[in-house]
Parts: C-alpha cells; structure tokens; sequence
C-alpha cells in the first residue's frame, strides 16, 4: 500500500511482493516491533489529516497536488540511493493499476467521502481491505482458506455490519459510505489483480511513479469537476504538510524496510491495528465520538483482521539448532 494507503501508502503486504525484496528474513523483534507499531500510527493518522484537508481544499485538487510532491521527492529520494527507472514488467504493472486503482480511486473516493464521513468510519471501512482480499481471493481465484481464516472473515464481517447498522441507524451520509466502500473493494480488485506479478529493486521509485500515476489520472476530473477555492489556514498547510511527508513517504519508507526485515506475510499482521489507531487519534484530534456499538465493533474487526493475517503465516522450520534445545 507499492499503498500505498491513504496518504500514498499500496496495500503494502501486497506491494512488497510485487516490488519484491532481497535480504534475509528475521524472526519478529522488538525493533520490528516499534517498526510495525510505527507504520500503524502513521497509516491510520492518514485518515484524520485527510479529514482536516478536505474541509478548507477541494480534495482531488489536494491530493493530486501531494501526489507530485510526494512522487517527486520519493524519486529523488531513490535516485540518490542509486535507483533507476528501470523496471521489470511486473513493477510497470503495479505501477499503472496501483497507481489508478490505489492512489486515484481508492484514496481518491476516500477524499471525497471524508468531506462527509468521519475520519474514524473511513478508516474501520479502509482497514478491512484485507478481509475483501481474502473473501475475493475465495470466490474469484479459488483461494483455499484455512480454518482460522474463514473464522476471520466471518467474524470481521460481522463487525464491519454491526458498526454500520449503527451509523446507518444514526443518519450517515449514505454517499460517502458507498463511495469508502467502493474505495476499498477497488484497491482490494488492484491487490489481486497484480499478486502474480513479480520483480526487483527500485522500490521507492516504484513508489514515486506511482505517486505520479495517480497525480495524472486525478488531475482532469480535479481540473473539471472542483473549483480551485481553498480557505488558507494553519491547520490546513500543516495537515496537507504531515500527509505528504508522514503517512506518504515516512510510513513507506518504514514499511519496507520492515518488510525487508521480518517479510511481507509478518509485517502484515500490524494491519490488525488500524482499526483501533484510526478511531482513536480521529477521537484525540478531532473530537469524533464513538458509540458503545461502535466500540465493540472496532474491536470484533480487530480480532478479524488478526485472524486472517496470521492464517497468512507458516511455522518457522525446525533446525537442528531449535531441536536441540
């Protein structure tokens, strides 16, 4: 989530594999431990400084223009690391699907909704895109799910239902709900749409041009659709300032090199935070308030979304240093 996510983060556990990563794997540490912990904070905060933005700025123009500026400077960035544009046939397919399907519609949708939707109920909606990865993964390709995985996707759909009725109940802004909905089920299709794609190296520049893709398929409907008014304010320069240089390149940037350091399978699993990070700082920040349904929905989705992740993982094989001991 290359998410990258709502702030130019691909779903990640997937972009990993389609970048591809070289490296040997370490067992889960505490170092890797704050890395994930890290790269929660800083994806579900995406959500709530895409909230403060679109309140005084048209959101496609917005996030068109931290597209560039975020693209620009991860491809600096990669350049001066040594990087080229020189990618595999796999990475030029990720680059275009995720680029339209991830940073144009999915945060697109998400941009537009949040003008009316709360930041907290776009980023529970958001986070269980790994439960549509799964469930699609089933019905369409025929994926086989373990046990544990099937429990998680029947528990974390019970819970994305329970905290819906609730807000559907209370008067929820029934465009903005379909519209996150439609975001999430688009970057869920993109993810399995390049799974068998594969390559090497060059990951922030893969990032970078994703970033421009997405900056060139937003810019004719921006252009068309919203009117250049923004209300010029502090807290709108430093959101728009955070989103770009946190969420879209500081969360990237620890999310490979957390999956260079566990795998992309281990580093997955802190997806099961989202949920509880994106209510939370959207309480903190932004006063949003949660109701008990709420709450104990967050909470059957987390155990969900756990569930599925680790179904994801295989035993570490036994060597004869582990069996000795």
């Amino acid at each position: 989530m290359a998410r990258i996510a709502l702030h130019g983060v691909v779903h990640r556990s997937d972009l990993a594999r389609v970048a591809g990563h070289s490296g040997k794997e370490h067992q889960m540490d505490i170092r890797a431990i704050m890395m994930g912990l890290a790269f929660a904070v800083m994806w579900s905060s995406a959500f709530t400084s895409a909230r403060i933005i679109v309140a005084d700025a048209p959101p496609m123009t917005a996030l068109a223009i931290r597209f560039v500026i975020s693209g620009l400077m991860a491809m600096g960035l990669a350049r001066m690391l040594g990087q080229r544009i020189r990618l595999t046939r796999g990475q030029w397919i990720s680059v275009v699907v995720f680029g339209v399907c991830q940073n144009a519609l999915y945060l697109g949708l998400n941009f537009i909704a949040m003008q009316t939707i709360e930041a907290g109920f776009a980023s529970i909606i958001a986070s269980t895109m790994p439960l549509i990865v799964g469930l699609l993964g089933w019905v369409v390709f025929r994926d086989r799910l373990p046990m544990l995985a099937v429990v998680g996707l029947v528990v974390g759909f019970a819970g994305v239902a329970l905290i819906m009725g609730s807000r559907i109940s209370g008067g929820v802004d029934m465009y903005g709900l379909i519209l996150c909905v439609i975001a999430a089920v688009a970057l869920a299709v993109a993810t399995l749409s390049v799974r068998t794609a594969s390559g090497g190296g060059n990951l922030l520049m893969v990032v970078g041009l994703q970033m421009l893709v997405g900056a060139i398929a937003l810019a004719p409907f921006a252009l068309a659709l919203e009117p250049f008014e923004v209300n010029w304010n502090t807290g709108l320069v430093a959101a728009f300032a955070y989103t770009t240089l946190v969420p879209g390149l500081a969360a990237t940037w620890v999310w490979f090199e957390l999956v260079q350091r566990i795998g992309a399978v281990r580093a997955a699993t802190f997806h099961f935070l989202n949920p509880f990070f994106g209510v939370a700082i959207a309480a903190v920040l932004l006063g949003e308030q949660l109701g008990l349904l709420d709450v104990i929905g967050v909470a059957v989705v987390t155990v969900g979304i756990l569930a599925v992740q680790l179904s994801k993982q295989k035993p570490a094989p036994v060597t004869a240093d582990r069996a000795a001991t």
